[in-house]
């Protein structure tokens, strides 16, 4: 139990840095920086789920794991990633 719990903890927290690089890539003066941290959190735990799976019905390989954290926070992040919202100069609204 202790072993899947700290796979767990380390994919999510593979994500979440994976997140803060998509997050560190982008255009300064986005709106919801911290979004990204958390979406790419939430990826990282569902592709270790995805990974749970698959090493239960198939045997999948180890090197598996850190793809599907790549392949998932890409995914959440780029084509169906969050929308871009752009500060206007001076303000804390999001236009």
């Amino acid at each position: 139990m202790q072993e899947t719990l700290l796979q767990l903890a380390m994919a999510g927290a593979f994500g979440a840095f994976i997140g803060m690089l998509f997050r560190v890539t982008r255009q300064p003066g986005q709106a919801r920086a911290f979004l990204f941290t958390l979406v790419g959190l939430a990826a990282g735990v569902t592709a270790y789920l995805i990974y749970y799976v698959l090493i239960r019905t198939t045997g999948a390989p180890a090197w598996l794991l850190p793809v599907l954290v790549l392949l998932q926070v890409w995914l959440w992040l780029g084509p169906l990633g969050p929308k871009r919202w752009r500060l206007e100069k001076g303000s804390d609204e999001p236009r």
